[in-house]
């Protein structure tokens, strides 16, 4: 701890919320969410954040992310006792396995949660479809499809399905939560190496609904269902026609927020949306 670097200032109980943005690579872990008896990022953060705090700790986060789903931009937010934030930074990074990265700590704006103060998350999905797969050094983070698949033919059945949808045919329902989900962004590129890369934004995403789209795509894009197919699979509104991609292609890359004065405001508006579905 050095003495010209400034502690997090405290607020009531003597902690304050803090941002953490997070980085993992998901290959060995059960997801992000605590589960008993199993590997978690939320657990080995949790755990190297209250050894270095010397309190408990418990972390709220922008996006759960499924077994082996990885992210480069996950946002998380905690109330933390004060402490300096860069030598944080550090000492919990000393603690956590290479796979789990803290970005930065900062403090947040008044009425920030990682969650429901948040506008929209951004995916990015990686499939290598040569007859080789996936280079070694990205066999982590790119799934590998099995036959070859049209660029042309991924943009064309992608397209119907942006906008305000109703994705039920596309989540795994969970009890009390809506499937209504704004997607505001569906495009596909090959990138320099050749892997497809499909990025995705909505204000939210519902459970293994990233996935279950890429399945469904890949499927029209390689010439076994017609380009309108995963559009109609939408409309029917029935889950079960869409296989669901693999984990390890699929990277939470961006979480993005309103103006700091309008946090409070977000989340307050999330919440009362959440509630009445």
């Amino acid at each position: 701890m050095t003495r010209n670097e400034p502690a997090l200032p405290t607020r009531d109980g003597g902690l304050v919320r803090v941002r953490l943005d997070v980085a993992y690579d998901g290959t060995p872990y059960a997801g992000w969410a605590r589960q008993p008896g199993l590997p978690t990022v939320q657990a080995a953060l949790e755990e190297a954040l209250a050894t270095v705090l010397r309190a408990p700790v418990t972390l709220a986060v922008a996006g759960r992310t499924d077994t082996g789903v990885h992210a480069t931009g996950q946002v998380v937010h905690a109330d933390l006792p004060a402490a300096p934030p860069e030598t944080l930074v550090r000492r919990v990074n000393g603690l956590l396995d290479p796979s789990i990265r803290v970005l930065g700590v900062g403090v947040a704006p008044e009425g920030f949660d990682a969650r429901f103060s948040a506008l929209g998350r951004r995916y990015a999905y990686r499939v290598a479809d040569a007859a080789y797969g996936a280079l070694p050094t990205r066999r982590h983070d790119t799934a590998v499809h099995p036959r070859p698949v049209s660029l042309r033919r991924l943009q064309a059945a992608s397209k119907p399905l942006v906008g305000l949808r109703d994705f039920a045919a596309f989540c795994r329902k969970r009890e009390g939560a809506t499937t209504v989900r704004t997607l505001r962004r569906l495009t596909w590129v090959r990138d320099v190496d050749g892997v497809l890369v499909a990025r995705l934004e909505a204000d939210a995403f519902c459970h293994q609904m990233v996935r279950s789209l890429v399945g469904a795509l890949l499927l029209a894009g390689d010439g076994r269902k017609t380009t309108d197919w995963p559009a109609a699979l939408l409309a029917g509104g029935i889950r079960g026609g869409a296989p669901v991609a693999p984990a390890n292609g699929l990277t939470l890359v961006e979480v993005r927020y309103p103006a700091a004065s309008r946090m409070a405001l977000r989340a307050r508006a999330t919440r009362r949306r959440r509630d009445e579905a």
